[in-house]
């Protein structure tokens, strides 16, 4: 793996206090990745689904909708899910509050393309390759024996146990959903966690994302479109700026902030082990010229180091095989050295390709 960035890392965040009025021109993207602003959105068909943990946990009926919006949507909203409300908040702010130290602070953390840990402001290490508007810090949570503390940032005061304690809320919740989309998948409800590797093995990483105010936002992107190269991923979205966008169809579907809500999306592990009955689907994300905007995603994902293919219980004879095997970390190689490339990657696995 590339040791070293290919060129200097400019803070976005940075750029976007001084005030500039245009957006310079490696941030400006080609105009068929620009935003897209559908204007009518008010259709039941062109929401995210939300689902109620206390309706889909064990339940027939739950498991049918939970289906659904794996198959139509690969994305849901799910409320009672079990992580404190008040936590969420906490470890919000708590972010927030880091992107607002100062730059020199933050670049203590400075992240490096071979683990991605840390302070940065891009992914991918092609030359001169288009960038977006946005900063982030990448952190190792599971499993345990890779999660370094040391590593995370010090200030402010608890951020250290607010993402710890965040960080086990969300991995039980993350749990009960694998479980849960093993059992609508038709299968028996450990069946996707042992071909995830078993629980204390699987790994987890954390992203907090700062989007900030952009002078141009119809010529860029916080993060370029792209699915997830992981299991599943639990978002917390900024509770007062939207800005996540989903494709449906033709159509990008601004994702609409539900109170004490998180965003669950199917990543392309998942995708490959239902055999494409799943979808892991393009997003992106838009910013504004008004707002900063925060967000925290917990990435679960196999072990790194088993093959990932289809489940054979969920192939058939008009429905074989689609993919091909791969190791967990042989795909998010891949990822991190060519960055946020639509569906590409997963695309490239079809055993017909």
């Amino acid at each position: 793996m590339v040791a070293s960035w290919p060129e200097p890392i400019v803070s976005v965040q940075a750029l976007s206090q001084t005030g500039l009025s245009t957006v310079p021109n490696r941030y400006v993207k080609p105009a068929h990745q620009r935003p897209v602003y559908n204007s009518d959105q008010s259709g039941l068909d062109m929401e995210v689904p939300v689902l109620d943990m206390r309706d889909v946990w064990r339940k027939p009926e739950g498991l049918k909708r939970v289906r659904n919006a794996c198959e139509e949507w690969g994305f849901f909203q799910v409320v009672n899910h079990g992580v404190d409300h008040m936590l969420m908040e906490s470890v919000r702010a708590a972010w927030r509050e880091f992107f607002d130290l100062p730059v020199e602070v933050k670049r203590k953390y400075a992240n490096s393309p071979d683990t991605y840990e840390g302070y940065g402001s891009r992914t991918g290490v092609v030359k001169d390759a288009k960038l977006d508007w946005g900063d982030y810090f990448f952190l190792s949570y599971l499993p345990s024996s890779i999660r370094n503390p040391s590593k995370w940032p010090s200030q402010p005061p608890k951020i250290r146990e607010l993402i710890e304690e965040y960080g086990e809320e969300v991995k039980k919740l993350c749990e009960r959903l694998v479980e849960t989309l093993s059992e609508s998948l038709g299968l028996e409800p450990n069946h996707l966690m042992k071909a995830f590797g078993g629980e204390d093995k699987v790994g987890a990483n954390l992203r907090a994302n700062f989007y900030p105010k952009c002078p141009q936002p119809h010529l860029t992107l916080g993060l370029s479109s792209h699915s997830d190269p992981g299991g599943i991923t639990i978002v917390l979205p900024d509770e007062k700026v939207a800005g996540l966008q989903v494709r449906r169809g033709d159509c990008w579907v601004t994702v609409k902030f539900v109170p004490n809500a998180l965003i669950v999306n199917i990543g392309d592990q998942v995708q490959i082990l239902s055999n494409g009955i799943y979808k892991s689907v393009e997003h992106q994300v838009v910013v504004n010229s008004g707002m900063d905007r925060v967000s925290l995603a917990l990435f679960y994902n196999p072990r790194s180091d088993i093959p990932i293919g289809p489940v054979e219980e969920l192939l058939t004879k008009d429905r074989p095989a689609l993919y091909k095997q791969i190791r967990f970390d042989e795909y998010r190689l891949l990822i991190r050295q060519k960055g946020p490339s639509g569906k590409n990657q997963v695309d490239s696995l079809l055993a017909s390709t």
